[in-house]
């Protein structure tokens, strides 16, 4: 599909199910489980938890890392793409995000995400405009503009050895 064509209100739905029944419902803090299933259509089913921290089981995604996976992809989509349409050739991309969340009794929230993508772009290419390309990745991106916190993004540039 043309990217051009894309323009315009997009929907997603989703459905997720709770798993975390143990007998007796939510009869208590620390009587039902955390786990649930996230599904899409025909895409393969997320096991879902609460953080551990929270009572959730360590081995399931939750909603704190789905959000900085959110985040991560997005800009790494429209990287690749600014990237495609200004003929640098990425080669390889690994981003180690790191998201802060502030718990309070209160209300909690997340204060901060910082992407830190490591790029691999073929020798010879314009490594001052591939880092360029990240500003305006960041701009574009759909998730990063949909947050109330800020998203700073310090990325590393490498040529490639082949």
């Amino acid at each position: 599909m043309d990217y051009a064509m894309a323009y315009g209100e997009h929907q997603y739905n989703v459905a997720v199910q709770w798993l975390g029944n143990q007998g007796t419902g939510t009869s208590g803090y620390r009587e039902y489980g955390r786990e649930h299933v996230i599904r899409a259509g025909a895409k393969p089913e997320l096991a879902g938890s609460a953080d551990a921290a929270f009572r959730g089981d360590a081995t399931r995604w939750n909603p704190e890392d789905l959000l900085l996976a959110s985040v991560s992809a997005c800009h790494q989509l429209w990287y690749l793409h600014l990237c495609a349409d200004a003929g640098v050739r990425v080669l390889a991309y690994l981003d180690e995000a790191q998201g802060t969340m502030l718990d309070s009794p209160d209300r909690g929230r997340f204060t901060e995400v910082v992407l830190r993508p490591r790029v691999v772009i073929r020798s010879g290419d314009d490594r001052e405009l591939a880092a360029k390309l990240h500003h305006e990745a960041h701009e574009k991106c759909y998730v990063a503009n949909s947050v109330n916190f800020p998203v700073r993004c310090e990325p590393t540039i490498e040529y490639s050895d082949i």
